[in-house]
């Protein structure tokens, strides 16, 4: 029974911290796809975003202005993406390839001066003060920006439901003929929609190399960003079960640290590909033959 409360503790806390980025690039993704457009190269985003981030908070001391500059390093890249896009016969999957690898490799020319310098980190909210449990403390100790993606998720879902702005973006990516007999600006819709979902993504990668693991190296990502597209699919393109569907992403992520916490090692390879596998199993279940892909929407290239 201590075994199994430790690695629930464990998991909590790891579902916690590694849910953050996936939060973040699917709710961004989120938004790029409900206007139409599909944007791969959030993976390129995140990883420069943890670049531009670590980087910043190294030169600057404040680990905030590393997660404002990584946002901002998100919305050039999507800005570039949404551009590109919303020039005749461009296929946004393969410019989302192209995006992906620009912002890889911009982020590992760059970043090579930060590989060992120490950067001020973001700083945790101790959830568990009120514990005289180690671990306990240690599970509740939450990062801001967990709570910053969650009210970015329902702040996204209040405007797809209830303001003018969501509705626009829904018409845009539901039906490109009803938004232009109702004289809807398309291009520019997804040019904005899919620049400030990739800041978004943008932040996610600030996490990562400012708060958990909380460095800067060329294998932080571990292709997060790509999951986190079909996260989205899985949470049928609904920022509010984007939440719940980086929480269990991220506790896959953090099986195989649980399990180690008790001590238990065979097989460590196989449960640090937990993510790998749920991300596969939502795939085939979402992309089989005759099965509606509920949620999405109707201009996705994906879905034509």
């Amino acid at each position: 029974m201590e075994a199994l409360s430790t690695v629930l503790l464990a998991m909590l806390a790891g579902s916690l911290r590694v849910s953050t980025p996936f939060l973040f690039v699917s709710i961004g993704e989120c938004l790029t796809e409900k206007s139409g457009r599909i944007n791969l190269g959030n993976e390129g985003v995140l990883v420069l975003g943890a670049m531009v981030a670590y980087a910043t908070s190294y030169e600057t001391g404040s680990p905030w202005a590393g997660v404002a500059a990584a946002g901002l390093a998100g919305l050039l890249l999507g800005g570039l993406h949404g551009a590109v896009c919303s020039l005749a016969r461009v296929n946004d999957v393969a410019m989302g390839i192209a995006i992906m690898l620009a912002g890889t490799g911009l982020a590992f020319f760059f970043g090579k001066p930060y590989v060992q310098p120490t950067a001020p980190l973001l700083p945790g909210i101790p959830f568990g003060f009120w514990s005289s449990s180690a671990q306990v403390r240690n599970a509740l100790l939450v990062c801001p920006l967990f709570l910053l993606g969650i009210a970015a998720a329902v702040a996204m879902e209040w405007c797809f439901r209830a303001t003018r702005v969501g509705l626009r973006i829904r018409i845009v990516g539901d039906s490109q003929d009803a938004a232009l007999a109702m004289g809807l600006p398309i291009a520019r819709t997804r040019f904005l929609a899919t620049a400030c979902g990739s800041a978004l993504a943008g932040v996610g990668g600030a996490f990562l190399s400012l708060y958990y693991p909380g460095s800067w190296n060329e294998g932080l990502s571990s292709g997060q960003g790509l999951m986190a597209v079909a996260l989205v699919v899985f949470a049928r393109w609904n920022p509010i079960n984007c939440i719940y569907a980086s929480l269990l992403f991220g506790a896959a992520g953090a099986l195989g640290p649980s399990l180690q916490t008790i001590g238990i090692t065979w097989g460590y390879y196989l449960f640090y590909a937990a993510p790998y596998v749920v991300t596969l199993i939502v795939l085939i279940i979402t992309a089989r033959g005759g099965r509606s892909l509920r949620g999405m929407p109707g201009q996705l290239s994906i879905g034509r």
